[in-house]
């Protein structure tokens, strides 16, 4: 995956960076990596992806994880 934040000027970019409690609302719900990814319709791997901050989710996705776990998105994604 290609974009913005994998072009080779991003580092010259003032980019922020999403900090994501995916991980912890993840646990709270008892659900493995691969039961959320089913319930969002995406890879276990881009689950693993948005809570190790590796990648952060598009807009459609961040509100559809915001739906899924009830919460307003800016308490599940925040600027670093």
């Amino acid at each position: 995956m290609r974009g913005l934040f994998g072009h080779p000027l991003r580092r010259h970019l003032a980019v922020p960076r999403v900090k994501s409690r995916v991980r912890q609302l993840r646990e709270q719900f008892g659900w493995s990596q691969a039961e959320l990814a089913d319930r969002l319709e995406v890879s276990r791997q881009t689950v693993n992806a948005i809570e190790t901050e590796k990648y952060d989710p598009s807009i459609k996705l961040a509100f559809k994880i915001a739906r899924l776990f009830g919460l307003p998105i800016e308490s599940i994604f925040m600027e670093e």
